[in-house]
């Protein structure tokens, strides 16, 4: 139920994403043809395109969360027991938990210092920009907390254990070709 509530989020996020990169896309070229076209521009373009930048950026940091398609090394993990892989497993959520929790209070404490503040061009209160912290951590533990359950409770399967998806572009094999046989 809630991993279906939490898919069902992340493909809202990355429909955002997309919505966030266009409208960047179309602010940042239409502030140049109009600077350089017509001496003119749009006053707010640079300092929304740096804000949607960042939310964008938080907004993929969930999605790639979720997906497991962030960064990581597997080296000493993916030789250890499955027993060894679950602790290792259960003690990194434990870390990203603490780390959101950390993050959370950060990012409050900055929201509520620059509430009466306004951004120089766009007059909006510094708190939107700053609650990019604020939302992305408490997505981030419901997301960590679930499969944090998942570990805990036994659902997760040992192929799940090790979160990290090798790169097609690694090279994979032997690290020097072996002669053809016969030659």
């Amino acid at each position: 139920m809630l991993g279906t509530l939490i898919d069902r989020l992340c493909r809202l996020l990355s429909a955002v994403m997309v919505l966030l990169l266009a409208l960047m896309v179309v602010m940042v070229f239409g502030n140049v043809v109009l600077r350089y076209g017509f001496n003119s521009g749009i006053t707010m373009s640079e300092e929304l395109s740096r804000w949607l930048f960042v939310w964008m950026t938080f907004l993929g940091a969930l999605v790639a969360l979720r997906s497991h398609h962030h960064l990581g090394t597997d080296s000493l993990v993916a030789r250890l027991p499955v027993r060894g892989k679950k602790i290792c497993l259960g003690f990194t959520h434990l870390l990203m938990l603490y780390l959101c929790w950390l993050m959370l209070s950060g990012s409050w404490q900055q929201m509520r210092i620059n509430a009466g503040t306004t951004s120089a061009v766009m007059e909006v209160s510094m708190a939107w920009f700053y609650g990019t912290g604020v939302f992305f951590s408490l997505f981030a533990l419901v997301f960590i907390l679930d499969d944090f359950w998942k570990l805990v409770s036994g659902r997760l399967q040992d192929s799940e254990l090790v979160g990290v998806v090798e790169s097609d572009d690694m090279p994979t094999g032997q690290s020097h070709p072996q002669p053809a046989p016969g030659k």
